[in-house]
């Protein structure tokens, strides 16, 4: 199965959790597991992305973050050079919905944070390897700003989004560690 209908049939498989109960019960698992962990702990400035439909919920751990003096760095896609910029929000009014219902940062009342301040980044995706690969959305833009980021990467997942293999192509980036409702998966780049 290539990476489009990899994502396709997620997506479906990802609406069968949309009853609010099951959404949120394993949403706030995930989000105490990632606390739990010294990752989180150790970061001052982490980079995540604004939630959107069956995505795991980032906006409690967002407000988790900045109740804990924590630095919140969102990215804004620059399409015309194909690039993805982190700027750092301190609400979530400083946001405005741009394409594919997408949340990004307001330029005029945000800062940017240089790739060299993160300590942690949060990586989107729709399905995951227990290896670290993952299909994203389909614009690359995450593999293309990871290629020299060196901190730790971290996806957050549901374990339904898990499989056993995806398609890895030469450009793309794995993570370091999947975050599910189940478990923390350290991943074995092979």
């Amino acid at each position: 199965m290539n990476k489009a209908d990899m994502r396709r049939k997620m997506k479906q498989t990802l609406l069968s959790l949309s009853t609010a109960g099951t959404y949120n019960a394993k949403s706030m698992l995930i989000t105490k597991r990632l606390l739990d962990t010294t990752w989180w702990k150790d970061a001052d400035v982490i980079a995540i992305t604004i939630s959107r439909g069956q995505e795991v919920d980032t906006k409690r751990l967002i407000e988790t973050a900045w109740s804990q003096g924590k630095t919140i760095a969102v990215p804004k896609c620059i399409s015309e050079q194909n690039e993805m910029i982190f700027r750092k929000i301190t609400s979530f009014s400083q946001l405005e919905v741009v394409y594919f219902n997408l949340q990004e940062p307001i330029e005029l009342q945000t800062e940017l944070i240089k790739k060299s301040e993160i300590d942690l980044i949060l990586v989107p995706g729709v399905v995951f390897s227990s290896n670290g690969y993952r299909i994203g959305y389909g614009g690359g833009y995450y593999d293309r700003f990871l290629v020299d980021y060196e901190q730790m990467k971290v996806s957050l997942a549901f374990h339904e989004q898990i499989v056993q293999r995806v398609p890895v192509e030469s450009h793309d980036i794995p993570v370091d560690a999947i975050i599910t409702d189940e478990e923390i998966i350290h991943c074995a780049h092979k």
